[in-house]
């Protein structure tokens, strides 16, 4: 076999360093353990010349500190409890897009203890780094900040050896899960924009280190919480990069394919700013996007990044707070249910239909047998749509079956939060989707797709798969 790809992900926006190699402003933490938010990234973005960026965790970056200070001596309010955030909202607002120090950081700015990141990555034992809090001034908001100070020299390490890291570290179960589930994302990204197997993904010298503390440091504060995360509509910075491979586009690979499924926009400037561990972090946790949720905010927290961007304040705000019913949506409706008596359609046409309209992307459809006029027998079809998809798949009804009209009627949904998040079993890996909130024990399902398709490479019952997943999911909340 020939020698296994290389790559090199990105841990996020970083920047310089003094001659002694500290970074200016802030209080030193944890010696002997850390990271470098300012990513040991000479990021510099030189946008002319096509972002010096080693796409990946060398990413040198080079953002300038901007204001940094040295007065704050404690966390800049009241630490929360743990738990604090059960049943509640916990939306980023990013609309300077955001990093995995950014994260860390703006989680701790709102009260989560800095000792609970701290402490889940001392239990890693990696060594040759240490931890830094500070603070710095965006547009007057003094923003906490975090960073990683590489003391030696670190080994380049495959997915599968942080896997096996994690999975050996006394970690929490639920903090455990966190990191792998984001680990994993960012690591099926690289895979998948590289073409080779996962567990070969390298994160390379520094950036392996920065993306292991952000994953971990972020797992550990948001486990904390336990709040359901909201985050904002993304930023994508345009512009070229340099990266270990060649001239890759802005934003980098690895960051769209982390964000599948969440709403992004044109950030309008030349300049990373969604970095690929934020994304990671952000695409494995977050259930929703609103550019606001309904809630009513109770504390805020802010979380500064390293460079000075010339059109807005480099900074990630962070809101906890108990959800509020939106007016709007009990008046009109979240979700509208689509139905159409038929009396006339093939049992083979009605499965179509209601093929048809999933792909479409209906949330549920249905049919149930009933009693039209005239005593002949029919069908009631159904589907549940979210409100902004209901002209379009009511199209689709009209379009697929053989009714004249279709009904609409809003309706409000209320949904347990859920995640997916991919399970080790001796049948391979299987995607189990979780759905928590406050609303009792969480409840887990295997991907049943996937459970067949295991069964039949091992030759066991789908039923044993299905089982092997559960147990594996046991721990996860």
């Amino acid at each position: 076999m020939g020698a296994k790809k290389k790559l090199a992900v990105k841990a996020g926006r970083g920047g310089k360093k003094t001659a002694s190699g500290k970074k200016a402003g802030g209080r030193a933490r944890g010696r002997g353990h850390g990271h470098s938010h300012g990513h040991e990234h000479s990021h510099g973005h030189e946008h002319s010349h096509g972002h010096e960026h080693s796409h990946g965790h060398g990413h040198e970056h080079s953002h300038g500190h901007g204001h940094e200070h040295e007065h704050r001596e404690g966390p800049a309010q009241e630490a929360l409890p743990r738990g604090a955030g059960e049943g509640k909202i916990l939306f980023f607002d990013a609309p300077s897009g955001l990093a995995g120090d950014m994260v860390i950081a703006a989680l701790v700015d709102l009260g989560v203890p800095e000792s609970v990141v701290e402490g889940a990555v001392e239990r890693l034992k990696l060594g040759g780094f240490h931890l830094h809090f500070g603070v710095r001034e965006r547009s007057g908001i003094v923003g906490t900040s975090f960073d990683v100070h590489v003391e030696a020299e670190q080994p380049e390490r495959t997915w599968g050896e942080i896997r096996a890291m994690i999975e050996r570290a006394a970690l929490p179960a639920g903090v455990a899960s966190r990191a792998i589930a984001t680990f994993e994302r960012l690591a099926a990204s690289e895979a998948r924009v590289h073409r080779m197997p996962i567990d070969e993904v390298h994160f390379h010298e520094v950036g392996g280190v920065d993306a292991i503390v952000d994953v971990v440091g972020s797992a550990a504060a948001l486990e904390y919480l336990g709040a359901r995360v909201v985050v904002s509509p993304l930023p994508m910075g345009h512009g070229r990069t340099k990266a270990r491979h060649g001239i890759l586009p802005l934003p980098a690979p690895a960051v769209v394919e982390c964000l599948k499924g969440l709403p992004t926009y044109d950030g309008g400037i030349a300049f990373e700013l969604v970095t690929p561990t934020g994304a990671a972090i952000v695409g494995a946790h977050a259930t929703e996007s609103s550019r606001w949720p309904a809630m009513r905010p109770e504390r805020t927290g802010w979380g500064a990044g390293t460079a000075d961007l010339p059109d807005r304040p480099n900074l990630l705000r962070v809101v906890l707070g108990e959800p509020a019913e939106a007016p709007a949506a009990r008046e009109h409706g979240t979700h509208v249910v689509l139905e159409a008596n038929l009396d006339d359609v093939t049992g083979e046409l009605l499965a179509t239909c209601i093929e048809s309209v999933l792909a479409a992307g209906a949330l549920d459809a249905w049919s149930a047998p009933l009693t039209m006029k005239k005593g002949r027998p029919g069908h009631l079809f159904g589907a549940l749509v979210e409100a902004s998809r209901a002209d379009a798949i009511a199209a689709v009804i009209l379009r697929e079956s053989t009714t004249l009209g279709v009904r609409r009627r809003a309706v409000d949904r209320v949904e347990r939060p859920r995640r997916m998040v991919e399970v080790a079993t001796p049948f391979g890996p299987i995607p189990v989707k979780v759905a928590g909130g406050p609303f009792g024990p969480p409840q887990r399902k295997p991907e049943l797709d996937a459970c067949v398709a295991a069964a039949r490479a091992h030759g066991v019952p789908v039923r044993q798969v299905v089982d092997a997943a559960l147990v594996a999911s046991a721990a996860l909340r």
